[in-house]
């Protein structure tokens, strides 16, 4: 039980003991750092239930705490607020408790029931891009924040392997690729398909414009351009299981499946199971029939199934069109049904999709509900915004796309810039270099997107991101790199164990208490962020227990501290923080380096 959950308890027993009355709620805050005191009790709140002074009360309250509660030390009362000064000796208690922790704020799972994580998704007709990337950083880094809290976590994600916009890329590398190869090309396998995607869209739009230019109408002419006609007939080939089309199909999505495999790897992202729309987009058909004889869903006069939600606030929804062919909606009932299925141990799923696809996952939970399926309430989309770079947004038809292999080179490339400028390198190889570059680089990116609340637009800036001053990733990874300096000088002092058994120290420096507070909300944090699927909360958490260390180095002496019970402590304060930055940021995907 935490400290704050131990004042909740007590200031409840001093509000019956004093007024008889039950209080069912404890509002707590940060003390403010023009008053003395480690945690604030709010006293308005409690008007509503007790009549009286709000200082006198405080008063009452903090002389019962003083009374009932050995860690508390001294408590003021400031207007309605308790602020309540904390005895350094819980706090040192508390660290000689975890400070040999390993995992410290992790949670061993204790539940058979398992949550999945969808995250990337991608379409097999284009590479990965920086949009794709916000997508695999915040699912990869919530299914590892989930997984942190005590829950089992699978990793998913549904490859868009079929369709007209992949027929598009196949059509326009069989007229103009002349049987080139990510092999013949040296073109990683994604990036070969998506310029033919490119290729496709530029021949429809001439084609689109010369028959505007005969007198057409635009409108026409974009539904009956023969490139477009043709890609459709692929469409229908493909359907049908026309041999040659399928051939055509698995050569090209293979290329596409190599591609994204590496781009995964170096990402530093991966899946426990993946699924293909090829093999789910025809899921969900005998459920909506389930579904009409139930009357959830109903039948219009053209044989098309609808579901009506509109006392929900919602529309109606369309999941079976009137020749029997099924559409997004009625796939995804389909397929989230067969996940289950197939893992019947799974009781919810996050999917993380952008929100532009808000509305389509009010609808499919509400659906999955009206069904009558019991995990349907334990569904989540996981909402992210949109990733603009200061030229604009991307185009992917247009090959303005920014690509994500070519992302990470380029910050592995500002990365090498900024750190040969600040020239602290010498004794390393160039193998070394190299690789200290890519983890700045890849840490600068993960940490730009990832410190951003998901639901939030971003402007991301490359340069900006590989900052060594500030919010970034690299000012954490520079931070975590002194300690490990800090930990090998000690080790080449042969600090003696000191077995302290009045608790190592008669008191603590105010740096070395506000240390302490702050590595005691990780195990909280990890939970808030995992309620809440939200990276955001454990990168702020992470800088600011940095700024705290960092102020900490700067007043107090370490190695240089002639006690030597104080000299031990601090060291051992110090591998502390850099355990739980370690640990912070592989929730977030990103590593640490041992010097910079």
């Amino acid at each position: 039980m935490n400290i704050q959950e131990v004042l909740s308890n007590k200031v409840k027993e001093a509000i019956f003991a004093v007024f008889k009355v039950e209080l069912p709620t404890v509002e707590f805050q940060p003390t403010r750092k023009d008053f003395e005191g480690d945690i604030t009790i709010v006293v308005f709140p409690m008007l509503r239930y007790v009549k009286g002074n709000p200082e006198r009360i405080g008063e009452q309250i903090g002389d019962y705490l003083k009374q009932h509660v050995a860690a508390v030390s001294a408590f003021n009362v400031v207007k309605g607020f308790l602020n309540i000064v904390i005895s350094d000796a819980y706090y040192l208690e508390f660290f000689n408790a975890i400070k040999d922790t390993k995992n410290f704020g992790y949670v061993t799972n204790t539940s058979d029931d398992a949550i999945m994580v969808e995250y990337s998704s991608p379409n097999t007709n284009k590479p990965l891009h920086l949009g794709h990337i916000r997508n695999n950083l915040l699912g990869y880094s919530v299914a590892e924040i989930v997984k942190a809290s005590g829950k089992k976590v699978y990793k998913t994600q549904i490859i868009n392997d079929r369709g007209i916009h992949i027929c598009k890329s196949m059509l326009a590398w069989q007229k103009y690729g002349n049987g080139e190869t990510p092999q013949s090309t040296g073109l990683k396998g994604d990036k070969l398909v998506g310029k033919y995607y490119v290729a496709f869209d530029k021949t429809y739009k001439a084609e689109v414009a010369a028959m505007v230019a005969k007198g057409i109408a635009k409108e026409v002419a974009e539904k009956e351009a023969p490139m477009l006609l043709e890609a459709q007939e692929m469409l229908r080939k493909w359907e049908a299981g026309d041999d040659a089309v399928v051939a055509l199909w698995k050569m090209m999505n293979s290329w596409v499946y190599t591609g994204f495999e590496e781009t995964y790897k170096n990402l530093g992202v991966d899946f426990d199971q993946l699924y293909f729309e090829s093999d789910t987009y025809l899921l969900g058909k005998d459920v909506v029939a389930d579904g009409l004889k139930k009357g959830v869903f109903y039948k219009k006069e053209d044989g098309s199934v609808w579901i009506d939600l509109t006392d929900e606030g919602l529309d109606e929804k369309i999941v079976l069109r009137s020749d029997g062919t099924a559409v997004y909606m009625t796939q995804d009932i389909g397929t989230a049904i067969q996940r289950v299925k197939d893992y019947p141990d799974v009781m919810g799923m996050v999917y993380t999709v952008g929100n532009e696809q808000d509305y389509h996952f009010k609808v499919l939970f509400l659906i999955l509900k009206k069904l009558g399926y019991s995990w349907a309430g334990q569904l989540h989309h996981l909402s992210y915004g949109m990733v603009d770079l200061p030229s604009g947004k991307m185009k992917s038809r247009e090959g303005t796309v920014v690509d994500a292999d070519d992302l990470m080179e380029d910050m592995t490339q500002t990365a090498a810039t900024i750190s040969q400028e600040l020239g602290k390198l010498e004794d390393y190889s160039d193998d070394e270099k190299q690789a200290l570059y890519r983890m700045i680089g890849l840490g600068a990116l993960k940490y730009f997107i990832l410190k951003v609340d998901p639901k939030k637009r971003i402007l991301f800036n490359p340069e900006e991101s590989v900052d060594f001053q500030g919010n970034t990733g690299p000012f954490i990874q520079y931070t975590y790199a002194r300690i490990q300096s800090i930990l090998r000088k000690a080790e080449e002092l042969d600090l003696q164990v000191f077995a302290d058994k009045g608790g190592l120290l008669a008191g603590l420096h105010p740096k070395e208490k506000e240390l302490i507070k702050q590595i005691q909300l990780f195990p909280e944090t990890i939970q808030l962020a995992a309620e809440n699927y939200s990276p955001a909360l454990i990168a702020n958490y992470t800088y600011d227990l940095v700024k705290e260390f960092n102020s900490f180095y700067q007043q107090v002496s370490i190695l240089g501290e002639a006690n030597e019970h104080k000299k031990l402590l601090r060291v051992q304060l110090s591998k502390k923080v850099g355990e739980v930055i370690k640990s912070a940021f592989l929730l977030l995907g990103i590593q640490v380096p041992e010097r910079m």
